[in-house]
C-alpha cells in the first residue's frame, strides 16, 4: 500500500513539473489577430447618412415591443385563453404541449389580423417609405385600423370606464380617441369573451365528468379516479364533433 502511495505520488510531482516546462518558441502557437472594435460619430454634412442607422435603431426598438403588440393589440389574447379553457376542460394537460397551442394560435392571429396589416401598410407604411407623408401622418393613419379593428371587439361599458378616469371629456369619439385607452379596455373585454366561450366549452365534458363518478361510486370503485375513465370518452366526444374545427371556425367567425 506505501509503495502504490509512492508511485501515486511521484506520477503527480512529474504532472506538476511538465506543466511547468516553458513551452519552447517555436513550438508557442501564433497568435489569433482579435478584430479591434470601436464605435464612433463623425461629423457629416448630411443627414441622410444616419438614416439607415437609425432605421436599425427603429426596427430594433419595434423587435422589443412586438410581443406586447401581438398580446394586447390583436385576437391573440381570446385564442390563447380559449385553448387554455379547452386544455383545462378535457384534462390533457400533458397530451397537447403548450408550443402547439401558442404556435397555432399565432398562426391564427396572423390569418384574422391580416386585412388589417394589408391596410397599415398600403395607407401608413408605403407611402411613408416613398415619401409621400410624414412620420406623424403615418402615425395617424396607422392606428386608424387597429383602433377600428379593436374598438369593433370592445364592450361600450369598457371603454367608457378608461374614457372617464381618463377625463377626456366629451369631444372624444371613437374615430380620435386615444390608444392608451382603447388597449386596455379591449384587452378586458376580450379575457370576458374569452371566458364566456371556455365557460360553454366546459359544460359538455363536465356533464361527461359527473356521469362518469356517478357511474364509479355506484359500481363501488372508489379508489379509481374519474378522470382516467372519462379521458377517452371527452377525447371521443370531441372527435366524432370535429371540435378543432367548429371551435376555431366559432374563433375566426367572432371577430368578423
Amino acid at each position: 500500500m506505501n509503495r502504490f502511495r509512492k508511485y501515486a505520488l511521484a506520477v503527480i510531482v512529474a504532472s506538476i513539473l511538465v506543466w511547468m516546462v516553458p513551452v519552447k518558441a517555436n513550438a508557442a502557437p501564433q497568435d489569433v489577430p482579435i478584430p479591434k472594435v470601436s464605435v464612433s460619430v463623425d461629423n457629416s454634412s448630411n443627414p441622410k447618412d444616419y438614416v439607415d442607422n437609425i432605421k436599425i435603431l427603429i426596427f430594433l426598438t419595434i423587435l422589443t415591443l412586438l410581443p406586447s403588440f401581438i398580446i394586447m393589440m390583436t385576437s391573440f389574447t381570446r385564442i390563447i385563453v380559449v385553448f387554455s379553457f379547452l386544455k383545462g376542460a378535457m384534462g390533457t394537460q400533458q397530451s397537447i404541449p403548450n408550443q402547439v397551442l401558442v404556435g397555432l394560435a399565432l398562426f391564427l392571429t396572423i390569418f384574422i389580423m391580416t386585412p388589417v396589416y394589408n391596410d397599415i401598410n398600403n395607407k401608413a407604411f408605403k407611402p411613408y417609405m416613398e415619401n409621400k407623408i410624414t412620420q406623424k401622418q403615418a402615425i395617424e393613419e396607422g392606428s386608424k385600423p387597429i383602433r377600428e379593428f379593436m374598438l369593433k371587439q370592445t364592450r361600450q361599458k369598457d371603454l367608457k370606464l378608461f374614457m372617464e378616469k381618463a377625463n377626456l371629456g366629451q369631444e372624444v369619439t371613437k374615430d380620435n380617441v386615444p390608444l392608451y385607452v382603447v388597449i386596455p379596455a379591449f384587452t378586458i373585454s376580450e379575457l370576458k369573451t374569452a371566458f364566456q366561450i371556455g365557460f360553454l366549452l366546459y359544460i359538455p365534458f363536465l356533464i361527461i365528468d359527473l356521469v362518469v363518478a356517478s357511474v364509479l361510486m355506484s359500481m363501488g370503485m372508489f379508489m379509481l379516479p374519474p378522470v382516467m375513465v372519462s379521458m377517452p370518452f371527452k377525447l371521443l366526444l370531441f372527435v366524432m364533433v370535429d371540435g378543432w374545427y367548429l371551435m376555431v371556425k366559432s374563433l375566426i367567425m367572432s371577430f368578423s
